[in-house]
């Protein structure tokens, strides 16, 4: 496997000073971004799947460092785009407790994978996705194939190429990030590459799903006063009214940035912004509809 190859410019790694450790470092993030690049048509495939099913949970799958980043990336998605907390779900083999210390054994298990999709209750209208640098992690198969036995849709996140998980997924998409500064250490360039697609993944499923506006995150939740200044500001900005105005629009919104601006932009009550969102989740889609 590529990631387990010893990387032939890193042979004297100990003996090198900090700077040109740093400058290697660069470099093989910079090959790790062409990596994915190369494999951006199986990203897009995976990603337009989800969306054209319209599924109701994503769940990644992983074990060490792959989980981890599953968790991050699903557990990011509420603050930021307001998912439901089920929307986005990370799994990680051996559990929360593994997100902190490792569990013996637990990504070797393939029934424990296999368990942990059964506590879901996963099925058709879901899209697991498994996540592995070897591609080959009995965890991540387990969870895969009773995934599909639940019949959802499955994807896979892997940095060798024909791996085993590639060959269990309906989606895989195998980054080829080569061979680590540090021999098998895939929490470098492979952890990298995987971070780069979930990005990819969550990010694109909620800009189509109306969670963006632009460039902004009209969804986010304002839970603390960064990001309710954040919110009057993005108010302001596509409105195109004072501050006075955006905060008292704001507040009689209960603080949901969407509501705010149809409010100020069609000339409308919070209710009737609220009935118009609970039809179409898409503000530039009832704009369109709406105004003028």
């Amino acid at each position: 496997m590529g990631t387990e190859n010893r990387n032939e410019k890193s042979k004297k790694l100990d003996l090198l000073n900090v700077n040109d450790i740093i400058e290697l470092m660069n470099d093989e993030a910079a090959d790790a971004l062409k990596a994915v690049e190369a494999e951006k048509e199986q990203i897009e495939a995976l990603i337009t799947a989800i969306l054209e099913k319209d599924v109701a949970r994503v769940i990644y799958a992983g074990a060490g460092t792959s989980g981890r980043l599953g968790v991050l990336d699903a557990s990011e998605c509420p603050p930021t785009f307001n998912t439901r907390p089920d929307e986005f779900i990370g799994m990680i083999a051996g559990r929360d407790k593994a997100l902190k210390h490792a569990i013996e054994g637990a990504e070797d298990s393939v029934s424990l994978g296999a368990s942990d999709v059964n506590d879901l209750e996963v099925g058709p209208d879901d899209c697991v996705i498994g996540i592995a640098a070897s591609g080959r992690t009995p965890y991540v198969k387990g969870v895969l194939e009773e995934a599909k036995r639940s019949g959802a849709v499955t994807g896979s996140i892997s940095n060798n190429k024909d791996s085993g998980i590639s060959k269990i997924a309906d989606y895989p998409v195998e980054v080829e990030s080569g061979p680590e500064i540090i021999t098998g250490s895939t929490r470098l360039k492979a952890g990298t590459t995987q971070k780069l697609v979930l990005n990819m993944i969550s990010t694109i499923i909620n800009i189509k799903r109306g969670k963006v506006y632009g460039n902004y995150m009209v969804d986010l939740s304002p839970t603390n006063q960064k990001l309710e200044q954040r919110a009057i500001n993005m108010i302001m900005d596509i409105t195109e009214v004072d501050g006075t105005e955006a905060v008292d629009a704001f507040n009689k919104a209960d603080k949901h940035v969407k509501t705010a601006v149809l409010m100020l932009v069609l000339n409308i009550e919070a209710d009737e912004a609220k009935l118009l969102l609970a039809d179409q989740p898409n503000i530039r889609k009832i704009l369109s509809t709406n105004k003028g």
